[in-house]
């Protein structure tokens, strides 16, 4: 019985660590669009510590002056960044990113309640745990 408990392991692990292979992931062995370049690892991680900023200031975690600061160096750095990926790969590519984001924006549901951004599909408010009312039916009689 223990026998069977330890190949009924051995498989499960095996097909845990097989799993990417089988569904066909792989990593790429050069440099390929699917991996980020330097300048756009910089732009991620400065515009994930402006979204860092924001919420830490809305906690209170941060006051106004430091905040200020804060925001004024990392808006600096971002936009440098993106100047020179606008620089290295053209207008089109930010372009193409502020339009994903407007309509990403203009897909969210906000709740009534809190005033929470929600991504598409939400049935509760992520913030509040609200009831959200579908868009189609938001503007219906």
């Amino acid at each position: 019985m223990a026998l069977l408990g330890a190949l009924i392991l051995v498989a499960a692990v095996v097909g845990f660590i097989l799993q990417p292979v089988l569904q066909g992931h792989w990593a790429s062995l050069r440099h390929q669009d699917d991996e980020m370049t330097e300048a756009e690892a910089r732009r991620r991680v400065t515009l994930l510590a402006l979204r860092d900023a924001e919420y830490d200031f809305a906690t209170g975690k941060l006051d106004v002056d430091d905040y200020t600061a804060l925001k004024r160096q990392l808006s600096a750095e971002a936009l440098a960044v993106l100047q020179e990926l606008e620089a290295s790969e053209g207008s089109d590519l930010v372009e193409a990113e502020i339009a994903a984001a407007r309509k990403e924006l203009e897909e969210e549901v906000r709740c009534d309640t809190c005033r929470h951004h929600n991504p598409t599909g939400s049935r509760f408010c992520g913030a509040c745990g609200a009831a959200l009312v579908p868009q189609e039916t938001a503007g219906a009689p």
